[in-house]
């Protein structure tokens, strides 16, 4: 009876809010338009960051650690006739770093499939950290190399980290193999003389940046600083084709599966090292009733020591998690939220440290 009724308020909240079932599905309008965006970058960017900015509200589940964001999505903002559809992408990592984390194997594959249905890549660049804001992923190369006749935009985030605009001209000539040039009031960009070389010769070379962006964006997505001029631009590049979901629809993840990751992404925040990354979040309850929304997560540990590890003493740490959970789906969702969460030991769990 409980699973019962979870599912029909389940279906009920989705037809309201989240579903991208046929329901959500608009007919035809001539002046609609329609733009996909994928935004790509390393772990830890602000990707999820910057979309909740965009979307004006909290969406995605972030944190301080990396990996928080571990499976494709899409958020809907519409925008007059325009309906901006962006995909938000686990960070792009190599082998061992999906072996330390315990990552899934579809991990690496939701970004090249946000690539493949979007019309527009954003790539994100973290400029705060001076170690590696001079040069692209080779990873991220690769990936433009593969899909060259998707436009690109490179945006570059944490600007407000960097006070020289001497350092800001110099990375972005670095990262567009300067081919992009900037006024001196950094009001706008400039893109100079595409360079005539095939993609046979690009591939063979081993270059720090992408000659091809169309445009460079400035943004610090925790402050909101140039995410209007982004989105104006993603609204610029739509073009005459239906909306594919209704206007008060402004996520394709149900509410269950968001609760989930949002209690995940503090237990990346509130626990050291490896920890979160062996913890799993279970919804054992969740209803929508009178506007009030209340949920119930277990998380189960591999063993004891890590169940207290989450709990803390007295469970302290334990109810510090879940009223910080409970503040981020209020924001999420716009109303009340109760939430209760607990621990579990995985049974099964071979480990016994």
């Amino acid at each position: 009876m409980l699973k019962f009724k979870r599912n029909l308020f389940a279906i009920i909240l989705k037809q309201n809010f989240y579903s991208t079932n046929a329901s959500n599905k608009i007919q035809a309008n001539a002046h609609e338009k329609l733009i996909k965006v994928a935004v790509i970058g390393l772990p830890n960017a602000g990707k999820s960051t910057l979309i909740n900015s965009i979307m004006e509200k909290r969406l995605c589940p972030v944190s301080e650690k990396v990996h928080t964001t571990q499976s494709y999505s899409q958020s809907i903002k519409n925008r007059y006739n325009s309906q901006i559809i962006i995909f938000d992408t686990p960070g792009i990592v190599n082998e061992r770093e999906m072996k330390k984390h315990n990552l899934d194997k579809s991990f690496s594959s939701a970004c090249r499939h946000s690539i493949q249905n979007s019309d527009v890549i954003a790539v994100l660049h973290d400029i705060s950290n001076r170690w590696t804001r001079n040069a692209l992923s080779p990873m991220i190369i690769d990936l433009l190399k593969e899909f060259h006749k998707i436009p690109s935009v490179l945006v570059l985030n944490k600007i407000d980290r960097v006070r020289s605009k001497r350092v800001l001209l110099e990375i972005i000539r670095k990262l567009t193999n300067n081919n992009i040039s900037l006024d001196p009031h950094f009001a706008h960009f400039v893109k100079k003389v595409p360079l005539e070389k095939p993609m046979e010769q690009i591939d063979s070379e081993k270059e720090e940046g992408w000659s091809y962006f169309k445009e460079v964006f400035l943004v610090s997505s925790i402050k909101g600083d140039g995410v209007e001029k982004l989105v104006d631009y993603f609204t610029s590049k739509s073009t005459h084709r239906p909306w594919e979901f209704k206007d008060d629809v402004n996520t394709d993840q149900n509410p269950e599966f968001l609760i989930e990751q949002f209690v995940r992404a503090r237990l990346l925040d509130f626990l050291s090292q490896e920890i979160p990354y062996n913890l799993k979040t279970e919804l054992e309850y969740f209803s929508n009733k009178n506007n009030r929304i209340f949920a119930s997560v277990n998380i189960i540990c591999p063993n004891a020591r890590h169940e207290k590890l989450v709990c803390g003493a007295l469970d302290g740490k334990l109810r510090q998690i879940t009223d910080r959970v409970t503040s981020d789906l209020i924001e999420c969702f716009r109303q009340p939220v109760t939430l209760t969460v607990c621990t579990s030991v995985n049974k099964n769990s071979n480990n016994k440290k």
